[in-house]
């Protein structure tokens, strides 16, 4: 998924539901420091990487499993206090967790 201002364009293929908070903290980024090396990695592309070899679920928190895990995991901020309320409210619908991450 590569930002318009980096060359990518707006067909399906390079486009990924994200809200609104996910998508302002990408912002035009494609990779972003491991916080554990310190090196530049890739963030997770839901296109082609699965989630289960970058992340697992412990009850509402997102538990990165790699490199890429742990950037995209402190980049997007998947353990905000507010998303961690957010899950649980979902749970109450079985909405969460999601049946196929």
């Amino acid at each position: 998924v590569v930002p318009r201002s980096r060359g990518g364009d707006s067909s399906p293929e390079n486009l990924a539901w994200a809200c609104p908070r996910c998508n302002l903290c990408k912002s035009n980024r494609v990779e972003v420091p491991d916080p554990e090396s310190g090196q530049r990695v890739p963030l997770f592309n839901p296109r082609t990487d699965r989630w289960g070899d970058h992340f697992r679920w412990d009850d509402y928190r997102v538990v990165p499993l790699s490199a890429i895990g742990r950037a995209t995991a402190v980049a997007l901020d998947f353990n905000h206090p507010r998303r961690i309320r957010i899950r649980q409210a979902e749970e109450t619908f079985d909405l969460f967790p999601p049946s196929d991450p």
